[in-house]
């Protein structure tokens, strides 16, 4: 989490011993969770330096990506590596002051790319993607927000004869993991976007996706919720924290505070105080995402569009038109690159029917917390002490409110340890994920 702390949203700081549970993070996975618990009649204190949903949360493309079944690499990146990599304005990039303490990164991410490995990160992101849609409903229309949300499905546009073919094996992929595809020609795609250029060919359309018409007021709203459910929100940072028998100590910036459990959902700052709470050291590294929002592009798309060939994602919100995309790697310390977010008015050109409106364009960069596998850690550990939920790398908005429904699931569960035992079987409830696959002990043992 950041380092600067500003003063508590709270007139008066909680004595150490009335929360139930402490949640560290309000970004929108946090905040998720913080109503779930709350409302299994558990006494939660949110801890984090910002509001809720201004970190990662504030500047996300807005996608609901159900459709992303897939691991951010496959072996087909493989050859075109170098490339991306070389280029400071392309779809990838690496930091290279960030390679030593990257390189272990990458050497897991690689070792995934195996078949096995590769398929058992598929399966996990299918099941988290598959309930993802319905848990938002369920959430939205728990805090009468379902307007929020706009199910009107998106679209992978393509330009280049050439990649027609490349579209047709990712549908195939796709549907085999039962995600609703349809192969739009150009006619379809232009009768539902006319404002698209007429060099877009076609595309895949995703029925079962749509976006978030204000991102931040998502988290804001559900955070709303929370507090009336009795959550409490501190503007205050965790420094350390360890466990006791009797629960766990934290350390904050202006306290020590001690509860009988802690939920772990700070995103990409989330790997220090998991070493200190369970003595894992999760190999966990952060994808830098930029946004450019053009205010004057208002009602120019009815859906996210994403061009395959350019790589980044065009989200229409009521506030203007948002691009967003690219990863890069530069660690947590690195300023801004912000003409990398510029660099996607350019990525632009030629998709639409007129020259884009930059006037009063804001650029935004935040931190997206990813593992070298592509699945979040949805766990518990020290015998349910600890709480975890991070790593949803570009997924967080996507996956936050099943993760939720998860993590009040373990929660519920006392003390019984079967929901991490690695059984597929092992779910406390029925209808939810298995919690095999995003365990925290696929990253070692607690000491």
């Amino acid at each position: 989490m950041p380092t600067t702390a500003t003063a508590s949203d709270s007139l008066d700081a909680p004595a150490s011993s009335d929360a139930d549970i402490a949640v560290i993070g309000a970004g929108v996975v946090g905040v998720c969770c913080a109503l779930a618990l709350a409302r299994q009649g558990q006494r939660v204190l949110v801890l984090d330096p910002q509001p809720p949903g201004m970190g990662a949360s504030f500047g996300n493309a807005g996608h609901l990506a159900t459709e992303q079944v897939f691991p951010i690499a496959d072996a087909s990146i493989l050859k075109r590596l170098p490339c991306m990599l070389l280029d400071p304005l392309g779809p990838l990039r690496l930091d290279w002051r960030h390679l030593p303490r990257g390189l272990p990164w990458f050497a897991r991410l690689l070792w995934n790319l195996r078949p096995a490995p590769y398929r058992a990160s598929v399966a996990g992101l299918s099941a988290l993607n598959g309930a993802s849609l319905d848990a938002w409903q369920r959430l939205l229309a728990s805090v009468d927000a379902g307007t929020l949300l706009h199910q009107q499905g998106s679209v992978l546009a393509y330009e280049k004869p050439a990649s027609l073919p490349l579209l047709e094996a990712l549908a195939k992929r796709t549907r085999a993991q039962g995600v609703p595809v349809e192969s739009w020609d150009a006619a379809a795609l232009h009768a539902a976007a006319p404002e698209l250029s007429p060099r877009l060919r076609g595309g895949l359309f995703f029925p079962a996706t749509g976006h978030f018409l204000n991102p931040l007021r998502v988290v804001e709203t559900l955070a709303e919720a929370a507090r009336r459910e009795g959550v409490r929100f501190l503007r205050e940072r965790v420094s350390d924290g360890h466990t006791t028998t009797e629960g766990v100590t934290l350390t904050t910036t202006q306290r020590t505070l001690r509860v009988a459990r802690v939920l772990i959902a700070c995103g990409a700052h989330s790997a220090p105080l998991t070493a200190a709470l369970t003595g894992i050291r999760v190999p966990l590294d952060t994808e830098r995402g930029y946004h450019l929002m053009l205010p004057r592009e208002q009602a120019q798309l009815p859906f996210a569009v994403t061009a395959f060939e350019r790589r980044f994602i065009m989200t229409p919100l009521p506030d203007g038109l948002r691009l967003a995309g690219t990863v890069e790697f530069a660690g947590l310390e690195r300023p801004p690159n912000l003409e990398r977010a510029w660099q996607l008015h350019r990525l632009s050109k030629g998709l639409f029917t007129h020259q884009l409106d930059i006037t009063d364009a804001s650029a935004w960069m935040g931190f997206r917390p990813s593992l070298p596998d592509s699945l979040p850690i949805i766990d518990r550990a020290r015998g349910g002490r600890v709480l975890l939920a991070f790593g949803h790398q570009h997924l967080g908005l996507t996956q936050a409110a099943i993760s939720a429904e998860m993590i009040a699931a373990l929660a519920r569960s006392g003390d019984d340890t079967s929901a991490t035992s690695g059984s597929s079987a092992a779910s406390p409830a029925h209808d939810l994920p298995a919690f095999a696959p995003y365990r925290l002990t696929r990253f070692g043992r607690e000491r």
